[in-house]
């Protein structure tokens, strides 16, 4: 098969481009492993020069929305399905790609799929235009899929559709067990003290404020319990005391920093946003074998059903320090084996494949 996936440069706040990853990049690569054709064409929102290159049989072009706007983007989209002529179109990583998705696709005579990673209706609650357009672009697709069933359910209902496929989220294959003490020597942290850690942006909306409360918690039951924080900093955010605050660090060094913590906090609301979220951070600390204390809600508890131990009532401090102190009492954590990416794209072939 011939297979064009659109998508912007930057979701989840990384460069495609640059440094390829996730469900956006392995599973068009894996795809292309598995034999067929593909390109991916992304979308940058900054002053960057238009590029391709290939990578590992993967073609990757980048176009720039700026200064002009998504011109440059449509026109390549459209050259490529005349030049390339694929069998179907895949809309990455925002609603805007899953509505061109089956535009391109309706114009050039190929199928459709729309993959959706979260629920993206809840990053702009108010665009209802847009919403509108997402939702009759899902009923359009031949396929749609979803990192997880309750993000599929809530497609399938909004849309209309009988059925939404799901494609679970996975951790890139950086990301495996790696000696403790090493990981620590290199990132400049104590081989003796017990490291419990969070990454992602410190801000006030996104519960760093929980975070030092359980912290300080844990501290009353072992002070030698430290914590490792990275990523970006907000202003007027204070960190508590045995804080070791790593900065925002390149993505090569992240399995490094996941594999030298004993317990991975991941923190998350009931929300339109929460419920149909699927972290990648979780699966990274699932295949470092990284014990973990998640928010219990629904999307990250289909991810850890195998591990009710794990899950905390959302909002909770007492039961996430009480989960937390458990977990490092047992030391060695002991997962049943998440699959990786090649089991996704596996399915992601056969749903190809069947129409």
């Amino acid at each position: 098969m011939k297979i064009l996936f659109l998508s912007k440069r930057r979701p989840q706040g990384r460069d495609l481009f640059t440094q390829p990853y996730g469900r956006f990049f392995h599973l068009p690569q894996l795809l292309v492993e598995r034999g067929h054709e593909a390109h991916l064409l992304l979308l940058g929102y900054r002053h960057e020069p238009a590029q391709t290159r290939c990578i590992d049989g993967l073609h990757v072009h980048t176009v720039p929305a700026l200064p002009w706007g998504p011109w440059s983007y449509l026109a390549k989209a459209h050259a490529l399905c005349t030049t390339f002529v694929p069998d179907w179109v895949v809309g990455f990583s925002d609603t805007w790609y899953g509505i061109l998705a089956t535009r391109l696709a309706a114009k050039h005579g190929c199928k459709s799929l729309i993959d959706a990673y979260d629920n993206y209706e809840s990053y702009i609650p108010w665009a209802r235009p847009l919403h509108s357009a997402w939702r009759r672009a899902l009923a359009r697709a031949d396929v749609v899929t979803a990192a997880g069933p309750q993000l599929a359910e809530w497609m399938r209902i909004t849309s209309g559709r009988d059925y939404v496929e799901v494609v679970p989220m996975a951790a890139d294959p950086v990301f495996m067990p790696l000696p403790k003490a090493e990981c620590r020597r290199a990132l400049g942290l104590p081989l003796d003290r017990t490291l419990v850690g969070y990454s992602g942006s410190l801000h006030p909306n996104r519960g760093v404020d929980q975070l030092f409360s359980v912290y300080a918690r844990l501290r009353e039951y072992d002070p030698r319990i430290q914590l490792v924080l990275s990523g970006r900093l907000a202003k007027g955010v204070e960190l508590p005391v045995g804080v070791h605050w790593l900065g925002y660090r390149p993505a090569e060094q992240v399995p490094q920093i996941v594999n030298s913590l004993d317990l991975m906090f991941v923190f998350n609301q009931p929300s339109a946003f929460g419920n149909y979220s699927y972290p990648a951070k979780l699966y990274e600390a699932m295949a470092c074998g990284v014990s973990v204390v998640a928010s219990n809600v629904p999307g990250t508890a289909w991810i850890l059903q195998d591990h009710p131990e794990m899950l905390a009532c959302a909002g909770d401090v007492e039961d996430f320090t009480n989960k937390a102190a458990a977990l490092l009492a047992q030391k060695n954590r002991i997962y049943s084996q998440p699959a990786g990416w090649e089991l996704a794209a596996q399915r992601f072939e056969s749903l190809l494949g069947k129409r």
